[in-house]
């Protein structure tokens, strides 16, 4: 009995240290030529984010367009065909063949302001696009629309929650059905500039906007010195 005892305290020591939380985290730098904004991404959706950062990683998004831009709504981009894409090509369906991230929203990340989400098409299991992804502007809501949207999506908002959406603003009628998986921690303001470019009637840039993308590995205390990103 003595030796179950002992062998039942390793198994939950060894378990405990497991589960442990890294005291680093990536930090995702987005740079286009309206300046270069920082993301964190979500340990809440470990599938989205291995993938995110494993593309970020291999250079995968670099010299990739800003494909899609609606003002007061958000901006997207990361289809493998903008690449080398001609002047008013139409664009958008890139990256079909690469496998779907399965959905996975959470009602923690919800879509505010800055919300790095995932593009998907409309299949009924609303798996994500592996590769297009967007970053929401949005808009501010007031109290009647946005429990209107509340009800409509299944939401069930937490006060700080409801605040930022009718403060800072959003798009929280994606809540529930595109995937969150990280957010904006600096330079949001690249978001807004990028969003009031002019645009054709398919909402891409008159103008080209490139991308390109680094991984830095850093500690989670120097992120919210630097940021004031609060870790969960």
């Amino acid at each position: 009995m003595k030796k179950v005892g002992l062998l039942l305290i390793t198994l939950i020591s060894f378990a405990t240290f497991g589960q442990k939380k890294s005291k680093k985290e990536d930090v995702v730098t987005l740079t286009t030529d309206f300046g270069s904004i920082k993301l964190i991404l979500f340990d809440e959706t470990p599938q989205h984010k291995a993938n995110f950062l494993k593309l970020a990683k291999s250079g995968f998004y670099e010299g990739l367009l800003f494909h899609r831009i609606i003002e007061n709504f958000m901006i997207q981009g990361g289809d493998p065909n903008s690449k080398n894409a001609e002047p008013g090509q139409k664009l958008g369906s890139g990256g079909g063949e690469l496998a779907k991230i399965p959905f996975e929203f959470t009602s923690q990340h919800i879509h505010t302001k800055g919300a790095l989400a995932a593009a998907r098409d409309n299949n009924p299991e609303k798996a994500s696009s592996a590769c297009q992804f967007y970053i929401v502007q949005g808009k501010v809501f007031n109290e009647a629309d946005l429990t209107a949207v509340q009800n409509r999506n299944k939401m069930n908002y937490s006060p700080e929650q409801r605040k930022s959406y009718m403060t800072t603003g959003g798009t929280p009628h994606l809540d529930n059905n595109y995937t969150v998986f990280g957010t904006v921690i600096h330079n949001l303001k690249v978001v807004d500039d990028i969003a009031k470019q002019p645009r054709d009637a398919a909402d891409r840039p008159l103008a080209d906007i490139r991308m390109k993308m680094t991984v830095e590995r850093m500690k989670k205390k120097k992120i919210t010195k630097l940021y004031g990103y609060s870790f969960l």
